[in-house]
Parts: structure tokens; C-alpha cells; sequence
């Protein structure tokens, strides 16, 4: 009978909690630390007490905690608790995309005390990041890789493998270079580490290896980027010079942080806001759309006491306005939606956009006719057994509310896929085309389908009222 194993799930942080606080030596500690994942010490961390964390300091050392430090979202915090000589070298020996965006936290008075500090090279690393503007690709590249020359045989380049090891841990792809530093291509570790000392380095070198320009902006190659699918991808400059290395974790924090940008805008605001904002910055945020949208709500306002005679006539056709505009304001935003995602792929030609568009017109059909029947229905014997009216007022009016709904969904559903594509190509971010935008313009399209179906059919044509 074959044995049956079971993996049980582990809260490590809370292992590593328990195993902090225990009376164990130091050495014991150290050594039983080393068996945990840099992640979950750092989860453990931001649970113990800041004399607890003050007497792991010295016990994890500085390359331990640069590595801990990276996987902590405000580290700079932790880093108070430390002296400054101490930051210094846990700053000195972070990837240094990640020192910088530890330095771009802290006051100005503590970046020029660290900056007498923190040794050269990282220095320099830090220098070259803090060059490109944030939204470039330079500016999140890390300087952590490997690089060799064209030049070496195999037995050099393994010695050089080993040797920058000791710095650089992303070494699964090896860069080469030419004898004036230019870009070659790159050797994929498992090549370099069984091929034989006999065999021709330029041999396992991949020239034609993907690459991004410094100066890229990263909105538009992030897509690029993520179809390689590799490690690492190298950082290169108009001279042909390699400068540094995109790598998946610089992928998921860009992709966080458009998420969160475009969350943002889809939520109807300027930019992100956090918890440390001021009820001052968090207003200077968001008053901006919400003028425009306030301006727009009049004039929905302002349309429907155009049609205060149908009111005044067939108050009832009142109760089912809200129904309208919530629907195709929420048809709008799913269009929307679908249309931001498709427009993310920049290789999207004006045939598919015109398929998009298409597609969303039959949903929104589709959807509409459906819902539009079952309003059709409900809200005519709602009218006619609560109400009190004849069936065919009845069902004359929930007919015109059935056919609004309708209308208005297949409208909506253009409207929210025509407006991101419109702002897409006057070069603005689809996103900008926020939810409440969409939803303010498919209020004033639904009141006007509504009232003035209600107009020409209920008052005009059948003369009810």
C-alpha cells in the first residue's frame, strides 16, 4: 500500500516570531534564520517591538538586511531604528533601484548624511537611476548583473562568473560585451556552466537577445517586456552601452503601479492618494473632476427640466428614471473597462478597434433586448396590479421604459468604447476616461433617450396624460 504524505500549511512569519523571542544564542538564532525566506523575515519584523528588532539587527548584519529591507514596503522605517553608518551599508548593498526608492522617502537632511556614507560604487549606481525621469525605463533597471567579454574562453568566463557572483545575484543570464563595451547578446547560465573548456565562447553568445533603450518609456514597452518572459533583460543606451537589467520583480512593482494609477483615474481622480496626505492634498486631488462632473450633472439637471411637462403629465414615468441610468451607467463602465484593457496593447490596429467597437454595440444589444423584455414585463404588471392603471397603459408604458433601456444600453456600451479610443488617440490616457466620466455622459444620453421616447410615444403619438 503506497504511504500517503501530507503538506501542511505553515505560517512562517508566526515561526519566525516564536523563534526570535526564545532564548536560543545568537549563533543558534542566526543559524535557524538562515533556513527562512528573506520575505517572511521581513513579515516577521514589522510584528515585533522595536527593541526586539533592535537586537535582531546585529545578529542578521547588513547583507541580510538589505535583501530583508527590500521586501518591506516602507523601509525606511525600519531604518531609523538603526544608526546611520548602519543604513549606509544596508543602502550601499540594495539593488539600486531599490536604495533609491528608500533615498526618495527620506529627509534631505538625512540623503546628505548618507550620501558621505554610502560607498562609491552604490554611489555611482544611485547617480546614474536618479538620472532618468520616472516614467523612463532606466529608472527602475537595477545595476545587479553579470557581464563578460566577447574575448574570454570558457574556462575565463567561468572564473569572471564566479568572481562578480560574490555582488551580483542575478545570474541566471550572463551580458557580454564587445572590447569597446558595446552590447553583444547574452549566455544562458546552464550553456556557460556544461560547456566544455574547449568550446568557442562567441558560440553560446545569443546576439539576436531582446533588449530595451534606457530613454524607452515604460508604458510602452512593459508589454514588450513581459511576452520574453526571461529573467532579466538588459538596459541599453544609444551608444550601445549596457547599463542595467530589467527583471520580473521591477515588472510586477511597474504593473502594481500602473494598476494603481489606473484605478485611480478610473475612480475619477488626478493622482494616487495615501494615508500620510493631508485633507488639504487629498481635495486638490479630486476637486478637478469633480468640478467637470458637477458642470456635467447640471446640465443632466438642466435636461430633464426640459421634459418637466412629461412629469407633470405621467409622474409615474419618474420612478423608473433611476433604473435607466444606473444600467447604462453601468454598461458604459464595462465597455470601458474592456475597451482600457484592449487599448493596452499598442500593436492594436484600427481594423480590430473597429471589430471592438462592433462587438460592444451587439453586447450591449444583446443585453439590452434581454433586460429591456424583463423591464418590458415586471414593470407592466408592477404598474398594473400595485399601480392601479389599465393594462394597456399599462404595458404602453412599460414599453416605452423597456425600449429606453434598451436604446440606452446599446448607446452606452459606444460611448464607453468610443471615448477611451477617442482619448487614446489625441495621445491621452485611455484611463482619463474615468468611470464617472462615463457615467455622467450616459446619464445625459439616458435622459434625453428616456424622457424624449416618453415625449414622442406616451404624449405625442398615443396622447396619454
Amino acid at each position: 500500500m503506497e504511504k500517503e504524505y501530507a503538506i501542511n500549511e505553515h505560517d512562517f512569519v508566526k515561526e519566525l516570531i516564536t523563534l526570535i523571542r526564545s532564548n536560543i544564542s545568537k549563533e543558534e538564532l542566526l543559524n535557524k534564520l538562515d533556513d527562512y525566506h528573506d520575505n517572511d523575515i521581513a513579515g516577521a519584523l514589522e510584528e515585533l517591538s522595536v527593541e526586539e528588532r533592535q537586537k535582531l539587527y546585529p545578529i542578521l548584519g547588513t547583507d541580510r538586511l538589505s535583501a530583508i529591507f527590500s521586501y518591506i514596503e516602507d523601509p525606511e522605517i525600519y531604518l531609523k531604528e538603526t544608526s546611520l553608518e548602519t543604513t549606509a551599508e544596508i543602502i550601499s548593498n540594495m539593488d539600486s533601484d531599490d536604495a533609491v526608492d528608500i533615498l526618495e522617502e527620506l529627509d534631505d537632511s538625512t540623503k546628505k548624511k548618507l550620501a558621505n556614507l554610502v560607498d562609491e560604487e552604490a554611489k555611482e549606481d544611485i547617480k546614474l537611476i536618479l538620472s532618468y525621469e520616472d516614467d523612463e525605463i532606466g529608472s527602475i533597471m537595477t545595476t545587479n548583473y553579470i557581464v563578460i567579454k566577447t574575448n574570454l574562453s570558457i574556462k575565463q568566463a567561468k572564473e569572471e562568473l564566479i568572481k562578480q557572483a560574490e555582488d551580483n545575484d542575478n545570474i541566471s543570464t550572463i551580458y557580454v560585451t564587445r572590447e569597446d563595451d558595446t552590447y553583444c547578446g547574452a549566455i544562458d547560465l546552464k550553456d556557460l556552466i556544461i560547456a566544455k573548456d574547449s568550446n568557442l565562447l562567441i558560440d553560446l553568445i545569443l546576439t539576436s537577445y531582446p533588449y530595451v533603450n534606457d530613454h524607452e518609456k515604460v508604458s510602452e514597452c512593459i508589454d514588450r517586456i513581459r511576452e520574453y518572459s526571461e529573467d532579466s533583460i538588459p538596459v541599453i543606451t544609444e551608444k550601445g552601452l549596457i547599463v542595467g537589467v530589467i527583471t520580473p520583480h521591477d515588472i510586477v512593482e511597474v504593473v502594481d503601479d500602473e494598476m494603481s494609477e489606473d484605478y485611480v483615474k478610473l475612480a475619477g481622480l488626478t493622482a494616487e492618494e495615501d494615508l500620510k496626505e493631508t485633507v488639504f492634498e487629498s481635495m486638490k486631488k479630486r476637486l478637478p473632476w469633480l468640478i467637470a462632473l458637477l458642470l456635467l450633472g447640471m446640465i443632466v439637471s438642466s435636461v430633464v427640466g426640459i421634459f418637466e411637462s412629461v412629469v407633470a403629465v405621467i409622474p409615474i414615468v419618474m420612478c423608473f428614471q433611476s433604473m435607466i441610468l444606473d444600467m447604462a451607467g453601468n454598461v458604459g463602465t464595462q465597455s470601458l473597462a474592456v475597451t482600457i484593457r484592449v487599448l493596452m496593447d499598442e500593436n492594436v490596429d484600427t481594423s480590430q478597434k473597429f471589430k471592438l467597437v462592433l462587438k460592444e454595440i451587439k453586447v450591449g444589444f444583446a443585453n439590452g433586448l434581454l433586460l429591456g423584455t424583463l423591464a418590458f414585463i415586471f414593470i407592466g404588471l408592477y404598474i398594473y396590479f400595485l399601480k392601479g392603471n389599465s393594462l394597456s397603459d399599462s404595458f404602453i408604458i412599460s414599453a416605452c421604459v423597456g425600449t429606453s433601456l434598451l436604446v440606452a444600453m446599446i448607446v452606452s456600451s459606444l460611448v464607453g468604447t468610443i471615448i477611451p479610443m477617442f482619448f487614446h488617440k489625441i495621445k491621452v490616457d485611455p484611463a482619463v476616461a474615468s468611470g464617472p466620466l462615463i457615467t455622467t455622459v450616459n446619464d445625459l444620453v439616458a435622459v434625453v433617450i428616456y424622457y424624449g421616447l416618453s415625449w414622442e410615444l406616451l404624449i405625442n403619438l398615443l396622447h396619454k396624460g
